[in-house]
């Protein structure tokens, strides 16, 4: 008996009479499960706790919060549930201006107080059905949206998403020895964007962010927001020194962005932490985003603006050379196909340095007279330039 009655749809009855609430039970209890309030704070205070309620069912003239109160509360609510649920309003049988400000308000239905039992459940079945089947529709979507692989509000990935892809990519980097990177990327002091500003202002900054990474980041990485301030960045098939200069750029050119709302200027700057799941003996997804999310909290204790790895703090100076020589062949092949064979060669140097072990095995399989020695020379003599200086910031090391 009491396993039916859980299924039985709820409604709310809010009256400050005992004899009302008890006339009005007893004509529905045995289809509907029944929930009594003497006022309408009561009611209010069941609604946002008891997600099971179908129907409300209220009295106008009750002490405190009255009937027209309740009503606007639940109407103004932002809380999808409480907002859209139905509301019947007892009121008198000849009161027009009542039933006419309590419609205005968002009421859904009329009763009067000796409506027959078989009115009123003809009334509430065909509200709980309506109730039912927005619930339904909500949870379609919510499946839908958890299926889908862009957070529409965003235009990143979702964190569904980003799990389930992270962890094919992670399993893949084990089976092949290699690496995956992970880059938890935070703006630094975001509450103090927010009690400066509003939150409105610190999720526009938020998504400013938002679309410089999707616009910097490789074809193959995928980025997710975690949090309002903070974002994820899954890099397969990666090596960690060109992730961090890839952080560090990223980290310079926040620095030197101002952003403008209406006569307000506004600068942000991000901590970064980068995990590598074999450098770091990760196994799980979760591990690798956790460690990197770890190490921004350490920047961020430092006092954030930094790029933060296993070994610290990384700077310019600490990467390898080829970490710091970000050249894609197909961006150089463009110019060149496009006519403008002088910004190639402006980086010949970088050109000749990437390149290098792939001559150095074509001498040593063909021995076609490369001169490799000479292709060194002028690499050392055109060194690369500081990475956060570079114009395109979007080009990674494979």
């Amino acid at each position: 008996m009491s396993g039916d009655s859980e299924q039985q749809p709820r409604v709310l009855i809010v009256d400050d009479s005992r004899m009302v609430r008890a006339t009005i039970a007893k004509q529905i209890r045995s289809t509907f499960d029944v929930r009594e309030e003497a006022d309408g704070e009561a009611g209010w205070q069941a609604l946002v706790v008891d997600p099971t309620i179908s129907v409300v069912v209220s009295d106008i003239g009750m002490p405190g919060l009255d009937g027209y109160g309740l009503l606007q509360r639940i109407r103004e609510s932002k809380v999808s549930r409480i907002h859209h649920i139905p509301v019947i309003i007892i009121s008198g049988e000849e009161d027009d201006d009542s039933r006419e400000k309590a419609r205005k308000l968002g009421a859904n239905d009329f009763i009067t107080k000796g409506v027959g039992s078989s009115e009123l459940l003809a009334r509430l079945e065909s509200l709980t059905t309506l109730t039912q089947a927005r619930r339904e529709l909500e949870q379609s979507r919510e499946a839908l949206a958890t299926q889908s692989p862009v957070d529409p509000t965003t235009g990143l990935a979702t964190k569904a998403y980003l799990e389930w892809h992270g962890a094919q990519e992670l399993s893949l980097a084990k089976r092949q020895r290699g690496e995956m990177a992970v880059m938890a990327i935070e703006i630094d002091r975001f509450e103090d964007l927010v009690n400066k500003h509003g939150r409105h202002v610190a999720q526009l900054v938020s998504r400013k962010l938002s679309k410089i990474l999707s616009t910097k980041v490789r074809r193959e990485d995928t980025v997710a927001q975690l949090a309002d301030s903070q974002f994820a960045v899954l890099s397969p098939s990666t090596d960690l020194e060109g992730c961090y200069a890839f952080a560090l750029r990223l980290q310079r050119t926040i620095d030197k962005m101002v952003m403008t709302y209406r006569e307000s200027r506004i600068q942000m700057t991000i901590t970064v932490g980068v995990a590598g799941s074999h450098q770091d003996e990760i196994d799980t997804l979760s591990q690798l985003i956790g460690l990197a999310v770890q190490r921004v909290e350490l920047g961020k204790g430092q006092g954030g603006g930094r790029v933060m790895t296993r070994s610290g703090q990384v700077s310019v100076e600490s990467l390898g050379r080829y970490a710091r020589l970000p050249v894609s062949i197909d961006h150089l092949l463009m110019q060149l196909r496009t006519g403008a064979p002088d910004s190639a060669l402006a980086r010949s140097g970088d050109i000749v340095a990437t390149l290098m072990p792939l001559f150095e095995l074509l001498e040593s399989r063909l021995g076609c007279g490369m001169p490799l020695e000479a292709l060194r020379l002028h690499a050392e003599a055109h060194p690369d330039h500081d990475p956060a200086e570079r114009p395109d910031e979007s080009e990674r090391n494979p």
